[in-house]
């Protein structure tokens, strides 16, 4: 189970680091009311997301394993991309880092391995910038906390209506939370540890 585990880490990591190897960019102007755009940005990517994902677990068996790791891959491009939405939203589409991107994906799944990156002051966000070091760090304990989640649920995909309902649910679930961190940090005024 370790070396399966151990193995499920590094995949999960390198899809991390590959992912965050460039933020994605928005088309999305400026809002007047920036809170309700971010809710119909975040709708519209939830239900984006369990459709992906829900589509990726319907192969049963050893073939739906196999689509796990795309799986992933594809909702956390959904979210990196409603991330950036929200941003533009809220006129601060310019200024997203990996270590913001990295803090509004995956603060409510794995805080323990953020908290570094982005700490809140008062009102305010202090992002501090990431050496390869402290980011490979933060990486692994998120790959291994996914690891986790991905085996224990991948039972699911044994299931293949039931499992794809399941894994759908979860993705549309893990979309809204990834949204309420980025509105959370972007309507609040972020500042650069440099």
């Amino acid at each position: 189970m370790s070396e399966v585990s151990s193995e499920s880490n590094s995949r999960i990591g390198q899809a991390i680091l590959d992912f965050l190897s460039k933020v994605p960019s928005t088309t999305e102007a400026a809002h007047a009311t920036p809170r309700d755009r971010a809710r119909s940005i975040a709708s519209a990517a939830a239900l984006r997301a369990a459709v992906a994902s829900g589509t990726l677990a319907l192969p049963p068996g050893p073939a739906g394993l196999v689509t796990i790791l795309p799986d992933l891959v594809s909702v956390w491009r959904i979210q990196a991309k409603m991330v950036a939405d929200i941003a533009g939203a809220f006129d601060k589409a310019g200024a997203i880092s990996r270590e913001q991107m990295l803090y509004c994906m995956f603060r409510h799944s794995a805080a323990q391995a953020v908290r570094g990156l982005v700490v809140q002051i008062g009102e305010r966000y202090l992002v501090r910038p990431a050496g390869r070091r402290v980011l490979d760090s933060a990486v692994a304990m998120i790959g291994s906390r996914l690891a986790r989640r991905v085996i224990a649920k991948s039972a699911g995909r044994w299931l293949p209506v039931i499992g794809a309902l399941g894994v759908a649910g979860y993705a549309y679930y893990d979309t809204a939370q990834v949204a309420a961190t980025a509105t959370s940090f972007f309507e609040r005024d972020a500042t650069a540890d440099l």
